[in-house]
């Protein structure tokens, strides 16, 4: 196999010398159930439906109930101090259920970010951690959704082919 084949074939690397990593997620059990405490639905149904599909399937996406405990909840924060300071959303794992947050100071309407196509990138991306993922060079491997700066992920707010095949390479 020459160079080219392998490194097309290799996961890409992150950002930062990180690795995605299963235990880094939000995953239990091939899932992640979620609460919505969010004002932005659009943009959290576009998300789960972007790592849904196209070969995206292993992991699922139920909503709570009184059957599961939630791993993930969809939450608003409305901050612009200390690491919130251009933030459009971000993925906090925490011990017990992991929180999604979408920042209202950048994501808001008339805000920065406040279109739906952002907004759905955002949270797409953020879900993106939540199954594992970490950040990505766009420079290197090609276009990705979970590239560090909106302006370099993929505009429609679905994975490329190379977030498609670093699914595969974490989660099968």
């Amino acid at each position: 196999m020459n160079e080219a084949v392998a490194l097309a074939a290799a996961p890409a690397s992150c950002v930062g010398g990180d690795r995605d990593s299963r235990g880094r997620s939000s995953v239990d059990g091939g899932e992640v159930s979620w609460e919505d405490e969010t004002v932005y639905d659009d943009a959290r149904r576009h998300a789960m439906s972007a790592w849904s599909g196209r070969g995206l399937e292993k992991i699922r996406f139920p909503e709570d109930d009184a059957s599961r405990v939630a791993d993930l909840e969809w939450a608003d924060v409305d901050r612009t101090d200390g690491e919130w300071r251009n933030v459009g959303g971000a993925w906090i794992g925490l011990p017990g259920t992991d929180t999604l947050a979408l920042n209202r100071a950048y994501v808001g309407r008339g805000k920065t970010h406040g279109n739906k196509a952002d907004r759905r990138q955002i949270a797409a991306h953020e879900l993106g951690h939540a199954l594992g993922f970490c950040h990505k060079d766009p420079g290197r491997g090609g276009a990705t959704l979970m590239a560090p700066r909106l302006r370099d992920g993929a505009a429609d707010g679905r994975p490329t082919a190379r977030d498609r095949r670093d699914y595969q390479a974490l989660w099968g």
